[in-house]
């Protein structure tokens, strides 16, 4: 680790402990809520994907004629077959439903959605003037785009694996889908850039410049066997599945059992890590909120006893500048002070030998006696000449 990552790491942990750790207890208790949320969230897509019947396609239309005339409500289900492309046209023939599919530039394989990606892969060298790497690595890194993504898709179905076209079919509807999709790698290269004068000047200033740009193709081809998890309808007499933002899962390789134990796993670990960050949270909140609350209550006690003890100086000091204008007899000088004249006197003793600035100290102290007879005073009034 550098001097200037070892800086940013000591400045964030002198954040998180500011106010005796209650930034930190603040993030805790954020963490804590985020992770509640989603164990519910989580608990929710695994009860209503353990009750969702899991049927092939050529069950799915008598259920959901059945529970047409059951409920109002799409019901979820949990649907398995084999990806088929589907024509932009009603979609009732062999031939329409085989005429619009795309081809993988790179395989050849035949498939209803391609995904390209480039991802520039950089190098940083910190070069003559290599603090600018280091000034970036605190701030942030490059705000340069190192990844293009580039996604065809056609219309496509569900059918019963090897039944096609005899069997029925289930519309896959992708919009306002946000799911991760089930794709295949079939292309993946990683190609070296060649350097050019400017990448020269890159290096020079310590700038991060590409070496090497990674070509991958994903594809989700024909025939391949994928569970598709949404909300069933009819679409012009035809089954169409739509996904469920509630649920994680739209299309994927997993089989319902699969997608139960996976989210069982995931409740379980999000239970336990909200209840951890929770009590951490309470824990140090709690801390900071008792030693924030004791510095606030020494800070009015000092204010009070400032504000106390100002007023008693003020008018020792006006009195003292009074008193010390001009000449005082020895006999008349303060026995503490040998400055200013004595102007009061203590009670009970009733001595008058001391100056109202030391009379006001020699009160202050734990145990305030008279300095001429040292018996336990009560207070001290001034005395005034006419």
């Amino acid at each position: 680790m550098s001097s200037h990552e070892q800086a940013l790491a000591s400045l964030i942990s002198q954040l998180a402990l500011s106010f005796d750790g209650a930034v930190l207890g603040v993030a805790l208790a954020y963490a804590a809520v985020r992770t509640i949320f989603r164990f519910k969230s989580t608990s929710t897509a695994l009860r209503k994907i353990r009750v969702a019947p899991s049927l092939g396609v050529a069950d799915l239309r008598s259920l959901l004629e059945e529970d047409q005339s059951d409920s109002t409500e799409e019901p979820i289900v949990v649907i398995r077959g084999a990806v088929e492309a589907r024509s932009a046209g009603d979609g009732r023939s062999w031939k329409s439903l085989r005429s619009n599919v795309l081809v993988s530039q790179e395989s050849g394989d035949k498939a209803v959605i391609i995904q390209r990606t480039q991802t520039y892969i950089y190098h940083e060298w910190r070069g003559f003037f290599g603090w600018t790497s280091d000034l970036r690595a605190i701030i942030g890194r490059s705000w340069n785009k190192k990844e293009s993504t580039s996604m065809r898709k056609v219309p496509f179905i569900l059918v019963e694996g090897g039944q096609w076209p005899q069997s029925d079919c289930v519309i896959v509807n992708m919009d306002g889908s946000r799911h991760p999709l089930p794709l295949t790698t079939v292309y993946h290269q990683l190609q070296p850039i060649n350097a050019s004068p400017y990448t020269f000047l890159q290096a020079l200033f310590g700038h991060e410049y590409p070496v090497g740009l990674l070509d991958e193709e994903k594809i989700l081809p024909l025939g391949k066997e994928i569970t598709a998890v949404g909300i069933c309808s009819f679409n012009n007499g035809v089954p169409e599945i739509k996904s469920c933002k509630e649920l994680p899962y739209f299309l994927s390789d997993k089989t319902k059992d699969q997608m139960l134990l996976d989210l069982a796993f995931k409740t379980k670990i999000l239970l336990w890590s909200g209840m951890v960050l929770g009590s951490l949270s309470i824990g140090i909140l709690g801390y900071a909120f008792v030693r924030n609350w004791n510095k606030w209550k020494e800070w009015r006690l000092r204010r009070f006893q400032q504000s106390a003890h100002a007023a008693p100086d003020d008018a020792t000091s006006q009195i003292a500048g009074d008193e010390e204008a001009g000449d005082v007899p020895d006999g008349e000088l303060c026995v503490i002070c040998l400055m200013r004249r004595r102007r009061s006197a203590f009670i009970p003793c009733g001595h008058l030998v001391c100056c109202q600035h030391c009379a006001v100290s020699v009160e202050r102290e734990v145990v305030p006696k008279c300095p001429v007879c040292r018996m336990a005073i009560r207070s001290s009034v001034r005395i005034y000449s006419s």
